[in-house]
């Protein structure tokens, strides 16, 4: 014998029971079939709220009677030929004026109890179970309808009975001895009590009565359908690359179930573990694909099977030193539970005996807090214990494996894949069976949780990196150009994913958790949502994506002044803007501790020398023990533009004009000239040598003169560099004459640095540092003779670009 069991989206319409009789017609011959049927789809929640809407005098119940016997009226009115409708119309309108009924009275009284409920609720199985019977006996099955309450006999523990196993078997098993036809479909859900109460099995309990049917008639296997194939590694709602799961054991799948997998109600399981038949979970409109099939364990190469989580959580804490070494203590916080009916989900000790926690609904945290501090009153009162402990917004993220207890690192492998994403675990829970571990955490974090635990033990080398990029400028759009262009090299060769989940430039905002496509994220950010600093933070925030990295490509002192809010996120910053570390020392130091604290990373190499490696060399030297003595360096490509180029012939303010033409400089060349740009450049460097110091720290030589720095405007400025042309070329011909070369160094020794204009001669490694090159010379207790040098464009979209998607990869390989 088979025992089948559709739930409410596989008879939920016409289309779908039609479906159903062509799944048994191709089902193989295996003698008898016991058809067990959910009500429609919805329509539980429906009967329920019909409920409590009469419960609580409100006659709004009487409009959802109507859609419901609207609903199963269409149904009957499409399955069956006109002939046959009538006597189907008369048996639902006889169930529905029943219900009707009972929902009134429940109206006059104005109160509805559980067992009154359980009555309500019963009706949408019923229904439908007379509708499939029925049409499977036009459709030429020998088919009846068996009311299962007949059959399964519970207690009066309304909304979840407690079966009596006992009685049901030999009711079941009695009845199927003497059945001649070849298919009986029976209502899920539904029982009676041994006095003839209807109750219920709880929700999802259709599932439960088909096991117990398949159970006591030792039935080949026990097929569940519904509408997805089977069993998934995650929930495929959250998880998107959730695969399916061919075969599962039933400990496994009993772990799984109780842990949020919704495709199997969690005390479907145990009667046929108990006997050892198969459970099959199939998919009612896919019937070809394979499923799931749960049955003894078998033999697989890897630990986790599964992972799953449960949502609204609430932990309960009680600790004290008045409960070390005194027995009891556990005995009586269970029991207060108890009392109360809380169901534990979770529990996990210290070993110093100083505190207990426990979590459980937190719709039941209430009455648990107040049930447990009135029964340690006595202790709280003398401080032996302190008062319960509540903490809410909390969810359960569960690995289930039947392998994991011989593979070592699992747990390992866990816990530093969600460290490493800054997801704080509240509390830990493992059985000696190592079946399966779980982590409390809190509730914003699971949709995250699942994915980076998903990713980490299901699927390929590909770890998913999310990016959120403000400035799309010059270096931002040549970013983007890169990534799109390196797609396929950074799965194939890194093993990294990189998305765009977001976009920003000074007008506009774009923010996607699936991602944006490159190839036309001009249009869709033009189409975003207007730029607000604040809420884009937010945004990012609250999407909680995984292995998220700001990117900032601007000179915004506003986007820099939220980097420490991303980081105490755990959300990773690269940057070429170098407002941030050029700051006051407190912030840039906050950002640099608030990294480490979150194990998030803050990279900047662009702001020195754009992709030349600059900072990581000197981050490299110190990491490994060496010793900076100085730092000399031409770190303005505008200015080494400048000075290589004012040459016999050409005044200062054709040199200056020509490289604000080339975009060499900033609309405003004094930005550049001053020098200040290249002081915030030697100012990191020393900042990252260990160096405490600020800008004001820094001396500034200015070739400019004054008027020159104070003019008016842009126009003024020029004009004033054509008064004191003769001053520049003062400059050049006193170099020129020694046979040195004019270059902007920045300097740093023993704490102190300063910037300003130097000749250098023909020997020193400055001297042919041509076009806009960056040079930096690292003088250690390694590199004392010969310093380190590092040489290079130091300037342009595309290297500087380049160095950003350094510091990305650099960012998702840490």
């Amino acid at each position: 014998m088979q025992v089948l069991k559709f739930g409410g989206t596989s008879v939920g319409s016409a289309k779908a029971i039609e479906q159903v009789c062509q799944i048994l017609r191709h089902h193989k011959p295996a003698g008898k079939y016991a058809i067990v049927v959910s009500a429609f789809g919805g329509t539980t929640d429906k009967l329920i709220r019909c409920g409590q809407l009469a419960g609580e005098g409100q006659e709004a119940y009487k409009t959802l009677l109507q859609e419901i016997e609207t609903r199963h009226l269409g149904t009957i009115r499409e399955l069956f030929p006109i002939t046959a409708q009538s006597s189907m119309i008369s048996q639902l309108k006889k169930k529905l004026n029943a219900l009707e009924n009972l929902c009134d009275g429940i109206f006059q009284v104005g109160e509805l109890s559980l067992r009154t409920l359980d009555k309500v609720m019963s009706y949408g199985e019923l229904i439908s179970c007379v509708i499939v019977a029925e049409k499977l006996k036009q459709q030429g099955f020998s088919a009846v309808c068996k009311d299962s309450r007949e059959l399964i006999v519970t207690d009066k523990n309304f909304g979840h009975a407690a079966v009596d196993f006992e009685v049901t078997n030999h009711n079941i098993t009695q009845y199927f001895d003497q059945l001649t036809a070849d298919y009986v479909v029976l209502p899920g859900f539904v029982a009676n009590s041994a006095d003839g109460e209807t109750t219920t099995l709880g929700r999802g309990g259709s599932d439960y009565t088909a096991a117990i049917i398949a159970a006591a008639v030792q039935a080949e296997a026990l097929d569940i359908w519904t509408d997805v194939s089977g069993m998934m590694t995650a929930d495929p709602r959250l998880v998107s690359q959730a695969l399916p799961i061919a075969h599962i054991s039933y400990a496994e799948a009993m772990e799984l179930s109780h842990f949020g997998a919704k495709v199997i109600y969690p005390p479907t399981i145990q009667p046929v573990m108990d006997k050892r038949i198969p459970i099959r979970i199939k998919n009612t409109f896919a019937p070809e694909d394979y499923g799931t099939l749960i049955q003894d364990s078998e033999e697989r190469s890897f630990p986790v099977t599964g992972i799953s989580g449960i949502q609204h959580i609430a932990l309960l804490t009680l600790e004290g030193s008045g409960m070390v070494g005194i027995p009891g203590f556990s005995k009586r916080l269970f029991e207060s539970l108890l009392r109360e009916h809380i169901n534990v989900i979770l529990i996990t000790q210290s070993s110093s005996e100083h505190s207990i926690t426990v979590g459980i609904h937190d719709t039941d945290m209430l009455m648990a807090k107040t049930a447990v501090d009135s029964e340690f009153s006595h202790e709280i009162q003398e401080k032996r214990i302190a008062p319960l402990q509540v903490e809410k917004d909390l969810a359960i993220v569960a690995v289930v494996g039947d392998k994991m207890k011989n593979h070592h690192g699992t747990s390992g492998k866990l816990f530093g894949t969600l460290g490493r994403n800054g997801v704080n675990v509240r509390a830990i829970a493992q059985g000696s069976t190592e079946k399966n571990i779980s982590a409390v955490i809190n509730k914003t974090d699971v949709k995250k949780a699942l994915n980076l635990i998903h990713e980490a033990f299901f699927e390929t080398p590909l770890k998913q990196v999310n990016l959120f990029v403000a400035g799309v400028g010059n270096v931002g759009s040549k970013l983007l150009e890169q990534l799109e262009q390196q797609q396929h090299y950074l799965q194939e060769e890194l093993g990294l994913q990189i998305r765009v989940a977001g976009l920003a430039n000074s007008k506009n905002t774009l923010v996607s958790e699936y991602g944006i496509g490159l190839h036309d994220w001009r249009n869709q950010l033009a189409q975003g949502g207007k730029m607000d600093i604040p809420a884009f933070v937010e945004q990012i925030k609250s999407m909680n994506l995984r292995n998220s990295v700001f990117v900032d490509n601007t000179a915004s002192s506003e986007v820099a002044a939220v980097y420490h809010e991303f980081l105490q996120h755990g959300i990773s910053v690269v940057t070429c803007n170098k407002i941030a570390c050029s700051s006051d020392y407190a912030y840039y130091k906050q950002l640099k501790d608030l990294a480490r604290k979150f194990n998030a990373s803050f990279l900047f190499e662009t702001n020195v020398g754009a992709g030349l490696p600059v900072i990581n060399t000197l981050n490299d030297l110190i990491r490994s023990g060496d010793r900076i003595h100085s730092i000399e360096a031409v770190l303005s490509g505008s200015l080494n533009f400048v000075f290589n180029h004012f040459v016999n012939g050409a005044s200062f303010r054709e040199v200056v004009k020509a490289a604000q033409d080339e975009g060499y400089t900033e609309p405003d060349p004094r930005i550049d000239l001053s020098g200040k740009d290249v002081m915030r450049k030697i100012l990191i460097l020393a900042r990252e040598s260990g160096a405490a110091i600020e800008m004001d720290d820094i001396t500034n030589h200015s070739f400019l003169p004054a008027a020159c720095l104070d003019a008016p405007s842009v126009a003024a400025f020029y004009d004033e560099l054509d008064v004191h042309a003769t001053h520049f070329r003062d400059l050049y011909t006193m170099a020129s004459s020694e046979g040195k070369r004019l270059k902007f160094v920045a300097s740093y020794a023993e704490g102190k640095a300063s910037v300003g204009l130097q000749s250098v001669a023909a020997d020193h490694p400055f001297f042919k540092l041509e076009g806009k090159d960056n040079i930096v010379l690292y003088t250690t207790s390694r590199y004392q003779e010969q310093p380190l040098i590092v040489k290079g464009a130091g300037a342009g979209a595309d290297v500087t670009a380049s160095g950003i998607f350094a510091d990305i990869i650099r960012s998702a390989r840490l």
